[in-house]
Parts: structure tokens; C-alpha cells; sequence
């Protein structure tokens, strides 16, 4: 399977360590914003092209990988994408999925192309095995924490915004609500009562933190529905202290059985990188959509 890589942050150089591992796919071309000479990659045999060359890969490419962010990225990259490549994307501004959902599919079904959106750890994996305890436990209650890690989409909100250099996001799980969950309890939790965000900025020289400060904790799907801090850091104590991108979190089912014994599934991830699983996650995936389009699904 020849892969192409489209955008080179993060994630996209986690996709390219996945690829290594997988023998049945070949890395052939990472797509970039930048100028192709400025980017280094690991791969010696692929080639970094701009993105407004990628049409002319259109024949050499079987899945395209989008490593855009989701809150100004992905939106418009994997619609137009869609038009000529087979693809998946890692979509996570999950109220906002079925919007995404609809623009790539009428542009997919047009196309007759094969396009996986929202795929990764979660959504992804956590969907799954909400959709799973359910469906055991149909008299139950779902709960999702998620950290305390480094959200990259989150992060990435957050340097989209005027007068940002960097960004950290922490999601953090409160150990109260955690623990109530645990025990069978089946609380009603708000999305307040279950998590908090840390987030760590830094900020250009003369920008208005308190209009960036703002911007952030009233951020509509990211951070206005939770407790959210907000502290202003250097460049070099973001570079000595934020460099790891370590994530993970927890689904839990709760219900009753029979006469009423209490039951708890849980399925847990603890990830040293985010960005390198979320990216095996995103090449196991690209080989079930290599297989879809060759049965023309």
C-alpha cells in the first residue's frame, strides 16, 4: 500500500513511525505547507511535495493520512480531499462530528472515494467500547475520562488564536468523579463535574493576554463547558517542561444485572505519546479503507 502523510506536525511524524512498522505499506510522500527543501523527514525514499502539488499524486497515492487539526484544518482539507483520494483523518471536535460527517460524504459519494472520518483513539477506540458496553450492559450508564494528558487538538485551538507562539492543553480527570464511577454508584456527572483543563501559553511579545486568556476559557466545544486555567509561560519553560506528549483515559459502562448485582467494564489507555499512537491508530484504519475501495466500498 503506497501512503502519502498530509501535514507534518505531530501527528504526521507518529504516522510515519507507524508506517515502519506495518511491512505491507510504504510512506511515499508527505504533503506540506512549508517549503519542501526547510523539511526533514525519516523516511530516505518518500518525497516531500507542497500541498498545492498534491493533485499530480493522485494515481501514486492509495490512502492519504490528514494530520491537520480539527479546529480550522480538517474541515476543509478532508472535504476537498475527498474529491480525489481515498483517506482518513483523525476529526475530534466531537460535537461538531456529524456536520463533518455530512460534508465528507457528499463529497465521497460523488467521488466514488472511500473516506474514514473522527478515526483514532477517541473518537475511535473509546466509540467502540462505548458501543460495546452498551450493548452488554443495555441497563447502565457510559462514562469517559480522558488525562491527564496532552489533548494535541486542543493545543492546537489554542495556538490558532492571534498573539499565541505555543500551547499546552492538559486534560485532567477529577479523582472524585472517577472513584464514585468506579464503585457502581452511577452518578449524574455535568461535563464540569468530571474534568479539568490546564492550559500553558505562550504569548508574543506585547499580545493581550487577557483577550487571549478570554478567547480560551469561552472557546465554544474545547473549553467553555469546563473549569479551565490559564497560565502564561516562556519559551524556554514550555521547551524544558511540555516537551512530552503523554495522554490516555479510561471508558467505563456501569450497570445492573439480574437482581441488580452491579457490574463495571472498563477499557483503559495509558500512552506515552499521543501523537505516535494516535498515528498507528490512523494506519491500522488506512489498511481496513485500502481494503474498502479495491471492494468498491
Amino acid at each position: 500500500m503506497n501512503i502519502g502523510i498530509y501535514g507534518y506536525g505531530n501527528l504526521g511524524r507518529g504516522v510515519e513511525a507507524a508506517i515502519a512498522q506495518n511491512p505491507d505499506m510504504q510512506l511515499v510522500a508527505v504533503f506540506t505547507r512549508r517549503d519542501p527543501k526547510t523539511l526533514k523527514i525519516e523516511t530516505e525514499s518518500a518525497t516531500v511535495v507542497h500541498t498545492s502539488d498534491v493533485l499530480s499524486w493522485k494515481d501514486k497515492i492509495d490512502v492519504m493520512i490528514l494530520c491537520g487539526g480539527s479546529a480550522t484544518d480538517l474541515p476543509e482539507m478532508t472535504p476537498a480531499l475527498a474529491e480525489h483520494f481515498h483517506l482518513v483523518d483523525s476529526y475530534d471536535n466531537h460535537s461538531s462530528i456529524p456536520a463533518h460527517y455530512s460534508a465528507v460524504d457528499a463529497v465521497a459519494r460523488k467521488s466514488a472515494t472511500t473516506a474514514l472520518i473522527s478515526c483514532g483513539w477517541d473518537p475511535g477506540m473509546f466509540s467502540l467500547n462505548r458501543l460495546y458496553g452498551s450493548a452488554i450492559l443495555p441497563e447502565g450508564n457510559d462514562y469517559t475520562f480522558w488525562g491527564r494528558g496532552v489533548s494535541q487538538g486542543h493545543s492546537d485551538a489554542i495556538r490558532r488564536i492571534s498573539g499565541v507562539l505555543d500551547a499546552r492543553q492538559y486534560t485532567v480527570p477529577v479523582e472524585d468523579a472517577m472513584n464514585r464511577v468506579r464503585s457502581g454508584e452511577n452518578p449524574v456527572l455535568s461535563t464540569r463535574d468530571k474534568h479539568l483543563r490546564e492550559c500553558y501559553v505562550v504569548a508574543a511579545d506585547g499580545a493581550d493576554q487577557a483577550e487571549i486568556r478570554r478567547q480560551i476559557v469561552t472557546m465554544p466545544g474545547y473549553f467553555a463547558d469546563y473549569d479551565t486555567t490559564v497560565t502564561f509561560i516562556t519559551m524556554d519553560e514550555m521547551r524544558a517542561q511540555h516537551r512530552a506528549l503523554p495522554h490516555g483515559g479510561s471508558v467505563i459502562r456501569t450497570g445492573k444485572t439480574g437482581n441488580g448485582n452491579n457490574q463495571v467494564v472498563e477499557f483503559k489507555l495509558t500512552l506515552d505519546s499521543n501523537p505516535e499512537f494516535t498515528g498507528s491508530v490512523l494506519v491500522a484504519f488506512a489498511r481496513a479503507v485500502y481494503r474498502m475501495a479495491r471492494r468498491g466500498d
